[in-house]
């Protein structure tokens, strides 16, 4: 996709000056949106909802079902903004997963063929062995999802396997930080202790390279959940079955590993969780809802769960003292980092079992959550458009402008998408943005330059021409797509800016129309 330098700009003269004024009216309007979102942001103290739907499910090796809609409840008229999928025991045989890492999983692939048709795509994911962990988001929230990293930890074998151990995503949701951590622990009755040792373990062992939130305790919102492999003491078979039977769960409730543990575990007792109100998770005969009955005839129990943590504001001043600082001095710094100017808050909606699916000895559990917070910020770092009318007949021209300051970079690049694509590797074709960039000339701004002038006063912003002209050079470049990469089909489609250095989306097109090319072949004989 590179041009000769005289060609390229006598094309670019011949195709922009017709939409130039159109174009550059365009982005003026944009750009007045963007900064009376940012002075909003300053004033507006709001909260906005955003729903959360959890999902842990050990699937013992077995291939996805044909369907996952009950599973994700996408029947539902309000649907979550965000998905979090963690699944264990995923099928790991050294051919196949080899294979999986370089095409995706076939699970993988199942959610992500139900949910992109319904504007969803796969921002994030990570699979140690047979753990696998899935980040889905509305494509509308994708250009405020940042700072995203994700890391494992191996508990099996004394910490050389990955069959067991945790594996987890975090990252930056409107600017608040949120970590979701997917584990798979030590199975069998008598080892609820080192459960919560291998739990601490990989608490301490995970790392991110941030310096605010270096680790998962440290971030605003954590989710943990997984086949944490819990059981339920002391309680007979019959008794257990019985209580499940009548409902009456809450007399297993005091016998609960994971209940009892927390009433002498601090780590533990930092975290929440719903009331188990459903029937244990663990252990069924397969494609069936009875409960094991092998010879080992295992008690059911409640190994899948999720919990959750919001960080505390006093957990700030708590890491002050322990470091040993001086206690007067750091307060007054402390209280205004505590002051709450964009404050959160997560609540639990339901936490059940869905009993429907039976291809695993586990059921899955899910969890629905209300997350309501401020947000930190309402714009996108990048604005991009199509320019003019597209087809595999011509060139095309993209704008794209930077709304706010970022670590931009020669490999950042413009994918083009079709409407429902499934992630971010799932584009038709990309061109870089500094490749086949193409500036604004000298002359050009300065016809433009009273128009300019109109409209930031237009906005009450009084600067010289000469500030104008600048910062919009700064704001707006335009870059060529070879027409032999666009699509000959057509179809509806978007454009994504990719940013290398932020390894994220920072911004998303409108939806717009590539126009169909019929192609009519001569046969002759």
């Amino acid at each position: 996709m590179h041009f000769d330098a005289r060609e390229m700009q006598s094309r670019f003269m011949r195709k922009s000056c017709s939409c130039m004024f159109d174009s550059l009216e365009r982005m003026e309007e944009d750009l007045s949106q963007a900064l009376n979102s940012v002075s909003l942001e300053q004033k507006d103290s709001k909260m906005d909802s955003f729903g959360l739907y959890v999902v842990t499910w050990n699937v013992a090796t077995a291939e996805p079902p044909d369907d996952v809609n009950s599973l994700l409840q996408l029947s539902s008229p309000k649907k979550p903004d965000l998905f979090v999928i963690g699944l264990q025991e995923v099928k790991a045989a050294p051919l196949k997963f080899v294979t999986d890492l370089a095409f995706e999983d076939s699970w993988s692939h199942l959610f992500m063929n139900t949910l992109a048709p319904l504007g969803y795509i796969k921002v994030s994911s990570i699979r140690m062995q047979g753990l696998l962990l899935l980040f889905f988001s509305k494509l509308e929230h994708v250009p405020f999802i940042r700072d995203i990293q994700v890391t494992y930890t191996r508990t099996g074998l004394y910490g050389y396997w990955g069959n067991k151990g945790g594996v987890s995503i975090r990252l930056s949701f409107y600017g608040h930080m949120l970590c979701f951590l997917n584990c798979h622990l030590t199975a069998h009755m008598n080892y609820a202790s080192q459960r919560v040792d291998e739990f601490e373990y990989i608490l301490d062992a995970q790392t991110f390279d941030t310096k605010n939130t270096p680790r998962i305790l440290d971030h605003e919102v954590v989710l943990w959940f997984g086949d944490l492999n819990f059981r339920i003491e002391d309680h007979g078979m019959l008794f257990v079955r019985n209580c499940i039977t009548s409902q009456r769960f809450n007399l297993l409730w005091p016998k609960d590993q994971l209940t009892m543990m927390k009433q002498k575990e601090a780590t533990l007792q930092k975290f929440e969780e719903g009331p188990l109100d459903f029937q244990p998770s663990y252990k069924f005969d397969l494609h069936s809802d009875n409960y094991d009955t092998s010879g080992k005839k295992r008690k059911p129990a409640w190994c899948d769960r999720i919990l959750w943590r919001v960080k505390p504001k006093s957990s700030l001043t708590e890491e002050a003292n322990e470091e040993g600082h001086n206690e007067e001095e750091p307060k007054k710094q402390l209280q205004e980092e505590n002051k709450d100017e964009f404050p959160l808050k997560l609540s639990q909606v339901d936490y059940t079992s869905k009993m429907e699916y039976s291809i695993s000895d586990h059921k899955p559990v899910i969890g629905i959550f209300h997350l309501e917070m401020q947000k930190m910020y309402e714009t996108p770092l990048v604005q991009v458009s199509a320019e003019g009318e597209w087809s595999a007949d011509f060139d095309a021209l993209i704008t794209y402008s930077l709304l706010q300051s970022f670590p931009s970079s020669a490999w950042d690049w413009i994918g083009l998408y079709k409407v429902g694509f499934k992630s971010v590797s799932d584009y038709i074709t990309y061109t870089w943005v500094k490749d086949d960039q193409v500036s604004f000339s000298d002359e050009l701004f300065q016809v433009c330059d009273i128009c300019f002038l109109c409209f930031f006063k237009g906005c009450g912003i009084i600067l010289s021409n000469k500030q104008l002209i600048s910062q919009f050079y700064f704001l707006s470049t335009q870059v060529y797509v070879n027409k032999d990469e666009i699509p000959v089909l057509g179809g509806e489609c978007v454009l994504c800016y990719y940013s290398s250095s932020l390894q994220c989306i920072v911004g998303i097109s409108q939806p717009f129309k590539v126009r169909y090319i019929l192609l009519i072949y001569f046969v002759y004989k």
